[in-house]
C-alpha cells in the first residue's frame, strides 16, 4: 500500500508561482508513472504532467506547457510541480496519484491507470 501525501498548493495571484510537493509512504520503484491531475469544480478532472520514476520522462498537458514543471527526488521519495506564471484556470484540486510497476506511457493522463491517490492540495488563483 502506497500513500501519498500532496502539500504546498496556497491563494496566489496570476503570474504567481507555487510549488507542490507529492511525499510517498514508500519507496518508488523504478518502474513507476507519478502523475499530477486536477479537478475544479464543476469539471471534469484532467491530467497536468507525468514522470516516470525511472527513465526521468516527462509529460505535460497542452495547456501547462513550458509553465509547470514535473519533477522527483528518488532519495525522498517526493514528486514536485512547480507552477510558474500561474492563471485563474489554474484554479483547482490538484491529486497526486502514482501507478504501481507501470511506467508512464500514452495513457499517463488518464487517471483509471493509476492505483494510488492522495487526499489533494488547493490550488487558487486570483486575477
Amino acid at each position: 500500500q502506497v500513500r501519498l501525501k500532496e502539500s504546498g498548493g496556497d491563494s496566489v495571484q496570476a503570474g504567481g508561482s507555487l510549488r507542490l510537493s507529492c511525499a510517498a509512504s514508500a519507496y518508488i520503484n523504478n518502474n513507476e508513472c507519478m502523475g499530477w491531475f486536477r479537478q475544479a469544480p464543476g469539471k471534469e478532472r484532467e491530467g497536468v504532467a507525468a514522470i516516470s520514476t525511472g527513465s526521468g520522462s516527462t509529460y505535460y498537458a497542452d495547456s501547462v506547457k513550458g509553465r509547470f514543471t514535473i519533477s522527483q527526488d528518488i532519495a525522498k521519495n517526493t514528486v514536485y510541480l512547480q507552477m510558474n506564471n500561474l492563471k485563474p484556470e489554474d484554479t483547482a484540486m490538484y491529486y497526486c496519484a502514482a501507478s504501481a510497476l507501470i511506467p508512464c506511457g500514452g495513457w499517463w493522463y488518464s487517471g483509471p491507470m493509476y492505483n494510488y491517490w492522495g487526499q489533494g492540495t488547493q490550488v487558487t488563483v486570483s486575477s
